[in-house]
């Protein structure tokens, strides 16, 4: 591998990661680990903090603290596991579910708003882009 273009990568990724948190700061109430979190349990259904865990790459004890904050603004709902006692999944609530969809409205907006000068094709090959790193990525964690 060329380390012109690792280094161009790097340099970007940089760029990137601390423009996306600084606009995130700007738009609605949700932090990245509530949008994400959200995301999750809205498109794939309830899970338990193990499984959000395993799939975030995260500790447990990380996702019991960002959970709890989401439980504590009522976005989501633990529900008692019927096999295990012990256990339960978290749900998201109409309230979580609402403020999801204003926060992700307002992220799209500024994702528009920036990628407005690309044509389709350069957009759709920026997401396969994206989506090709993050899940490569994730394959060397």
């Amino acid at each position: 591998m060329n380390d012109s273009s690792v280094e161009i990568i790097d340099i970007e990724l940089s760029v990137l990661i601390r423009r996306v948190t600084s606009a995130s700061r700007k738009i609605g109430h949700l932090d990245r680990s509530a949008y994400l979190l959200l995301h999750r349990i809205l498109s794939q259904g309830p899970a338990g903090v193990k499984t959000l865990a395993d799939e975030s790459r995260l500790d447990i004890s990380t996702i019991s603290r960002q959970t709890a904050a989401l439980e504590q603004k009522g976005y989501v709902v633990r529900n008692p596991d019927l096999v295990d006692k012990r256990a339960y999944t978290l749900e998201i609530t109409d309230l979580g579910r609402k403020e999801f969809h204003e926060h992700q409205k307002l992220r799209f907006t500024a994702i528009k708003e920036v990628l407005k000068e690309w044509p389709e094709e350069e957009r759709q090959l920026f997401g396969i882009l994206l989506k090709k790193y993050n899940q490569a990525s994730l394959k060397k964690e």
